[in-house]
């Protein structure tokens, strides 16, 4: 076949694919038909290690295979998420996305002065990745007694410390309402994810952390952390013998973790369903949903519609929360 014969037919094959497409539709609309074209961009605002990095790298390669293209995780830790979330709000090659934890989407832009990326116009939800509460640890010498905790804690005042994944973050807005809720004081010391804040714990370094049950649950029951209270309405499944935030009087701090795929809001529509569609096949998957669970993740409705919902609903009690404490940063 010549050059000239081939271009033809593919002009005249993008015709009748045009003509069938619904009224009122145009090219605009439709993804091109070699799309993905090139590797595609798995941006990852959290460092090695992290949940969401581990659930970036679980999901990449079924997404390859999908897409017929690979799949490259990029971390770009740092600033609690929000410079891996501005990398994906600034992408607009239409082959990258990335996976952002609930902080930059919801808490970030009533918390920061300023945000180079705006949380509500930057960003299309593509899918919900997991969900988990949080487990409020203390170093294992400290025990799982929270009279006990709860004294040492009263007794430390301003010395004591906690640790967070971030500012803005579940944990460290959880610990402040727990903080109200238990009548104790405690600094915030911020990390650039859960990791590190394990390690303030393990060495002594911090009295106490919210931290996703996911990344504490392996720790906890090897004794190395101690698990005072878990921030569900009820005892979760995962930990049961730990109990309630309702159980030891904070029955307000009811906070839950998550991660979302997120693209950029220049992605094309049709770019962005295709892929939306593609994430849904492998998160769908027993086996995904398996690993999440193993990882102390569960996912119900990972589409993009409840995945707006949770996002509009948690920006508006963090906001809240944000206001009442005077939180803001410059």
């Amino acid at each position: 076949m010549t050059i000239d014969r081939r271009h033809l037919l593919q002009s005249l094959a993008g015709f009748a694919a045009a003509a069938a497409l619904p009224a009122g539709w145009t090219s605009a609309h439709a993804a091109p038909a070699h799309w993905p074209s090139k590797p595609l961009r798995f941006i990852v605002g959290y460092p090695a290690g992290s949940s969401p990095d581990m659930q970036a790298r679980m999901i990449a390669q079924p997404l390859a295979q999908i897409l017929g293209q690979p799949v490259v995780v990029d971390n770009r830790p740092g600033a609690s998420g929000n410079i891996g979330a501005d990398q994906v709000a600034r992408a607009t090659d239409d082959h990258s996305f990335g996976i952002i934890g609930n902080g930059p989407l919801t808490s970030s832009q009533a918390l920061y002065a300023k945000l180079p990326y705006d949380p509500v116009k930057d960003f299309a939800p593509l899918a919900l990745v997991g969900v988990s509460p949080l487990a409020w640890v203390v170093p294992a010498s400290a025990g799982a007694q929270t009279d006990k905790a709860l004294a040492n804690l009263r007794q430390k005042g301003n010395a004591a410390s906690y640790g967070s994944t971030g500012l803005g973050s579940g944990g460290h807005l959880g610990m402040e309402l727990l903080k109200d809720a238990l009548h104790f004081d405690a600094v915030h010391i911020p990390f650039t994810g859960a990791p590190g804040v394990v390690s303030g714990l393990m060495g002594g370094q911090l009295d106490c952390a919210l931290l996703p049950i996911s990344s504490v649950l392996p720790l906890v029951q090897s004794g190395k952390l101690a698990a005072l209270a878990v921030t569900s309405a009820q005892r979760t499944q995962l930990m049961p013998q730990t109990p309630s935030m309702r159980e030891i009087g904070a029955q307000d701090v009811n906070i839950e973790v998550w991660n979302a795929l997120m693209a950029p809001a220049s992605m094309s529509a049709a770019i962005r369903s295709q892929l939306s569609d593609a994430l849904l096949k492998v998160l769908n998957t027993a086996d995904i949903r398996d690993q999440l669970l193993r990882q102390a993740w569960t996912l119900d409705d990972a589409s993009p519609a409840a995945l707006q919902t949770r996002i509009s609903s948690d920006r508006k009690m963090y906001n809240a929360l944000i206001a009442k404490k005077k939180l803001q940063l410059e």
